[in-house]
């Protein structure tokens, strides 16, 4: 005999909002991927919780995390959670036009130069999608922050994901004109220790870089410690201060191609190919799924289309 009665029934939409909680561990994540208030998604759980009987959520002055009994709520619910919006998606792209909102993230160099100009185009073809860029270079959590889509720039996008290909990309080796008149022209990566090196910031204060002449067997490779006196964690930035010759800089060919020449961004060690710095490519990835929204599909192929000849280098 089914004793459920409506006081004693969990909503539905309370279960998907535990989901949604279980992925984000923020109740502020929540509510803004559910466009519901804060003190609405806590509101909620406390309801949930009340129609349970037992603590579903852990709360912590710095995090939110899952009880076992929440835990295995969210276990046994989330698959079938995922099949609806599954078929959601699939009745929706039936209905003709792509349509939706698009949450697309993408690294803030690369975004403001070739990405921001080239969506104006894609929302004039598909007018009903709606499209959020988040502009940032930490390495966003696509399923836990609720992204559909990002821009990465990597070598090797990961295996857990959906990656499309849009475009390859390369390091460049760079200085002004002025800096390399008052401080030499390096010949070899091993006389970049003597240079002022603009570095890109990243975790760990060491800074090496790594070079490449030749293939095969016959390759030979060279790796320098650099030191210089300024660093950040993006590639305009970068770029900027190379031009203001305070240094040389190892950039990624989207944020130097445009300013390639002998009165602003000088080429170095033609000969010789960074290794390991920056991505080979850039891709679009997405976290997997059996079937990828038409929506999703309509801009992957406008970003192949829009960028399928890279960044111009000569």
């Amino acid at each position: 005999m089914n004793n459920v009665t409506a006081a004693t029934a969990p909503a539905f939409a309370d279960l998907h909002l535990l989901t949604v909680l279980a992925e984000t561990r923020s109740y502020t994540q929540a509510a803004r991927r559910l466009g519901i208030s804060k003190a609405s998604v806590s509101g909620r759980i406390a309801e949930l919780e009340r129609v349970a009987g037992v603590p579903l959520v852990r709360r912590t002055t710095r995090s939110v995390g899952l009880t076992q009994a929440g835990q295995q709520l969210v276990d046994e619910t989330r698959g079938a959670f995922e099949r609806i919006a599954q078929s959601f998606d699939g009745i929706r792209d039936l209905a003709g036009s792509p349509r939706g909102l698009l949450r697309v993230s993408a690294p803030v160099a690369l975004g403001r130069q070739h990405v921001a100009p080239i969506l104006p185009a894609f929302l004039r073809q598909y007018p009903e999608i709606r499209l959020d860029l988040d502009l940032s270079d930490r390495f966003v959590n696509l399923a836990q922050e609720g992204f559909d889509v990002a821009i990465r720039h990597t070598q090797a996008p990961p295996e857990t994901h959906v990656a499309w290909q849009l475009c390859p990309s390369r390091s460049l080796l760079v200085a002004s004109p002025e800096y390399l008149r008052r401080h030499g022209t390096p010949r070899h990566p091993s006389e970049l220790a003597q240079h002022a090196c603009l570095a890109y910031l990243r975790q760990g204060g060491h800074q090496a870089w790594s070079f490449e002449r030749g293939t095969g067997r016959k390759a030979e490779r060279v790796v320098v410690n650099v030191e210089g006196p300024f660093r950040a964690n993006n590639s305009e930035v970068l770029r900027d201060a190379v031009l203001a010759a305070s240094g040389i800089a190892l950039l990624p060919d989207f944020s130097a191609a445009a300013h390639l020449g002998p009165r602003q961004l000088v080429p170095l060690l033609a000969e010789w190919r960074p290794l390991g710095f920056f991505g080979d490519a850039i891709y679009a990835i997405r976290p997997w799924s059996p079937q990828v929204p038409r929506a999703v599909q309509c801009l992957v192929e406008h970003l192949r289309q829009s960028l399928k000849g890279g960044f111009a280098v000569s």
